[in-house]
C-alpha cells in the first residue's frame, strides 16, 4: 500500500511539473525497482538506501543524453567516495542500440535497462533525459527534465547538499 501511495505522489508532483523547468523541489518516497544492470546484475534502489542517488532515464536517440552523461560521469567520479551513485536507466527497447551508444560515450557508472518502460511508467518519464535526485533516505527531493549546458551546476549543488545531510 505505502509503494502505491508513494507512487501516486511522485505521479501527481510530476504530472504538474512543467517539461521546461530545469528542476523542481520536491520531496516524496522514491518508488522502489529491480532492473538488470549493463553487468547483468539486478540493481534494486532499495540497496541504495543510504546512498545519495542521481536517478537518471536516458534513450540512445537522446541528442541531450549525449552531452550529460560524460558530464554526469565527471560527478559520479568526484562524489562517489562520499556516499553518491548515479542509476542510469536505459528506455530503449533495443539494448543494442544501448551498447553503441555507449561505446561511443563511456560512463563508470551502472547502466540499468527498463525496455518495456515499467520504471519509466512508476516514474512518470515526460522528457528525455529525466533526472531524479533522491536522498539517501530514499526521498526523491529534485527533478530536472531535459538538460541544457549548466544544468551540471545544479545537479553538483544538489548533490553536495544532499551529502552533507
Amino acid at each position: 500500500m505505502r509503494a502505491s501511495i508513494a507512487t501516486l505522489a511522485l505521479a501527481g508532483v510530476l504530472a504538474c511539473a512543467s517539461p521546461l523547468a530545469a528542476a523542481e523541489a520536491i520531496n516524496v518516497p522514491a518508488p522502489d525497482f529491480t532492473l538488470e544492470s549493463r553487468s547483468g546484475e539486478n540493481l534494486r534502489l532499495q540497496d541504495h538506501r543510504g546512498e545519495v542517488v542521481m536517478l537518471n532515464f536516458w534513450a540512445s536517440w537522446c541528442g541531450p543524453c549525449r552531452q550529460e552523461m560524460p558530464l554526469m560521469d565527471e560527478l559520479y567520479s568526484q562524489y562517489k567516495d562520499l556516499g553518491f551513485t548515479i542509476l542510469a536507466v536505459n528506455v530503449d527497447e533495443n539494448r543494442d542500440e544501448a551498447h553503441r551508444f555507449l561505446d561511443k560515450v563511456p560512463v563508470n557508472y551502472p547502466i540499468l535497462y527498463d525496455p518495456e518502460s515499467s520504471v519509466s511508467e512508476l516514474y512518470e518519464v515526460q522528457a528525455m533525459p529525466t533526472t531524479v535526485m533522491i536522498d539517501r533516505n530514499g526521498n526523491a527531493r529534485y527533478l530536472h527534465y531535459g538538460y541544457q549546458p549548466g544544468y551540471e551546476d545544479e545537479y553538483e549543488q544538489q548533490i553536495r547538499e544532499l551529502v552533507r545531510e
